[in-house]
C-alpha cells in the first residue's frame, strides 16, 4: 500500500478466527516527526506567544447559573453576581479568585526584567481535558479576596492556557480545587504555533491484511456483519428536525468534543442516580427524612435531609471527612420566615390555572461563621425537573451573601410532591 505510511514485508502477525481461517497481517512503522521539530524549534516562548494577550487588557467570560466569571488577562480572575432590584441601584456581590502578582517576574531563560510573570517550565505540565492528556502553559495569580473558611488567607488562582486553534480566549472551566483554590482552563490560539503545546492527536493507521492459502478473501463472519450493516443503512422514517442532534456544540474540534464552551456546566455536571426505591417509598422516606440527598461537584458536596439538615462536607483518604452545618430545621422559624418571604411560587397552565413550581424552605443555625460571628443559614429551594431518568437529582450551592446559602435542589421526584405544598411550602405524601 502507497498511504504514506512505511510497511516492512517482515512486520506482520499471523490472525486465525475463531472458524480457523487465517490471515496474515502488515503493521505499520509508526515513525514520529514530532521530537525533532519539538528539538529544533528556535520560535517563540510560550510566555512571548501569550504576550499580545497580556498587553491588550482583553477579558474573557463564562457565565453560569448564578455567578460570572471575569478573567482579565495579566489583571485578575473575578468571580461576581449582580443584583439588580426596581428602581434600587445594582447591588454587585464580588471575590476576586486572584491577582498578578507583578513585584518579582519570574524571567524565562535568557530574558531579563520582564513585565509579566512568565516562566518557562522545564517540564510542560498536562491537565486531562475530556480524556486527553493536554499540555498547558500555567500563569499563577494570588492575594484574592482572604477566604474565611481558611482562616483569612488569600483566595489564589492558576490559570491554565491550552492551544486551541479555533478559539477566541474562552474560559473553558472554573474549578474550585482545594478551598478558595482555583484551577481555570483557557483556551486560545496563541500557543498553538510552539510544537510542544499542540495537540496530539492519536494517529490512526490501517492495518492490512492478506488471506493465506485455503482461506476466504474476506472472513466469513465479516462478509455476514458487513451485510447486516447495509440492511440497517434503510431509512425507516424520517428524522423530524428537532430531532437532529444539535450542531452547537461541535464549535471546537473533535478533540473537545463534548465540552460546550459556555454551558451551565454548574448544573448539568451535579446530576447523580438517588435510588432504586419505587416512586411511593422514595417519597415516603424522602419527607420523613430517612433518605438523604447527595450531590454537588468540585471539593465541595453537598447533603440534603428534608425537614432535618443541610451539610457541606469534603471526604478525604487520609484526613477523613471535613463537614461543615449549613443549616438545621426548626419548623417554627420557617414558618416564621415564611411569613415574609414566599414559600410557594406558581406557574400559570395555558388553561389558566396554577401550579406550584417551586417551594422554598429555611435552615437555620448552622455553624457560626467567620466572617458574621453568626450562625450560617441556607433557604432550600425544591424545583421539579424532568429527566430521562426518574431517579436523578441536582444539586448545586450558590452564596448570595457571606455564609448564607441557596441550596437548589432539582428532581423528577419533587414534581410529582409540589402539588401538595400548603401555605408555608410544606410537602406531604400524595393522597
Amino acid at each position: 500500500p502507497t498511504t504514506g505510511v512505511l510497511y516492512k514485508e517482515d512486520n506482520y502477525i499471523i490472525m486465525t478466527t475463531v472458524d480457523k481461517e487465517k490471515y496474515k497481517c502488515i503493521l505499520p512503522l509508526i515513525a514520529s516527526g514530532n521530537e525533532e521539530e519539538e528539538k529544533d524549534y528556535k520560535g517563540p516562548t510560550p510566555g512571548e506567544l501569550l504576550e499580545p494577550l497580556f498587553k491588550q487588557s482583553s477579558c474573557s467570560y463564562r457565565i453560569e447559573s448564578y455567578w460570572t466569571y471575569e478573567v482579565c488577562h495579566g489583571k485578575h480572575i473575578r468571580q461576581y453576581h449582580e443584583e439588580k432590584e426596581t428602581g434600587q441601584k445594582i447591588n454587585i456581590q464580588e471575590y476576586y479568585l486572584g491577582n498578578m502578582m507583578m513585584k518579582n517576574p519570574l524571567s524565562e531563560p535568557g530574558k531579563s526584567g520582564r513585565s509579566f510573570p512568565f516562566a518557562f517550565p522545564a517540564q510542560i505540565p498536562t491537565k486531562n481535558i475530556e480524556g486527553q492528556m493536554t499540555p498547558y502553559y500555567p500563569v499563577e495569580l494570588g492575594n484574592g479576596t482572604p477566604c474565611s473558611l481558611r482562616q483569612n488567607r488569600p483566595r489564589s488562582s492558576t490559570l491554565m492556557y491550552i492551544c486551541h486553534p479555533e478559539a477566541k480566549h474562552e474560559i473553558l472551566s472554573v474549578a474550585e480545587v482545594t478551598t478558595c483554590e482555583y484551577e481555570v482552563v483557557i483556551l486560545t490560539p496563541l500557543l498553538c504555533s510552539h510544537p510542544k503545546y499542540r495537540f496530539r492527536a492519536s494517529p490512526v493507521n490501517d492495518i492490512f491484511c492478506q488471506s493465506l492459502p485455503g482461506s476466504p478473501l474476506k472472513p466469513h463472519n465479516l462478509e455476514q456483519l458487513e451485510k447486516q450493516q447495509e440492511m440497517l443503512k434503510t431509512p425507516f422514517r424520517r428524522v423530524k428536525e428537532e430531532e437532529m442532534p444539535s450542531t452547537k456544540e461541535e464549535k471546537f474540534s473533535s478533540i473537545h468534543k463534548p465540552v460546550a464552551v459556555g454551558s451551565h456546566q454548574l448544573l448539568t455536571v451535579g446530576t447523580t442516580h438517588i435510588s432504586k426505591l419505587t416512586d411511593e417509598q422514595l417519597i415516603k422516606e424522602f419527607l420523613s427524612g430517612s433518605y438523604c440527598f447527595h450531590g454537588g461537584v468540585g471539593w465541595w458536596k453537598y447533603e440534603f435531609c428534608y425537614g432535618k439538615y443541610v451539610h457541606q462536607y469534603h471526604e478525604d483518604k487520609e484526613s477523613g471527612r471535613t463537614s461543615v452545618v449549613v443549616g438545621t430545621w426548626s419548623k417554627e422559624e420557617h414558618m416564621e420566615w415564611s411569613r415574609k418571604n414566599a414559600a410557594r411560587t406558581f406557574y400559570l397552565r395555558e388553561d389558566g390555572t396554577q401550579t406550584v413550581r417551586m417551594v422554598s424552605h429555611f435552615y437555620g443555625n448552622g455553624d457560626v461563621c467567620d466572617l458574621t460571628d453568626k450562625p450560617r443559614q441556607v433557604t432550600v429551594k425544591l424545583k421539579c425537573k424532568e429527566s430521562d431518568s426518574p431517579h436523578a437529582v441536582t444539586i448545586y450551592m450558590l452564596e448570595p451573601h457571606s455564609c448564607q446559602y441557596i441550596l437548589g435542589v432539582e428532581s423528577p421526584v419533587i414534581c410529582k410532591i409540589l402539588d401538595t405544598a400548603d401555605e408555608y411550602g410544606l410537602l406531604s405524601v400524595p393522597s
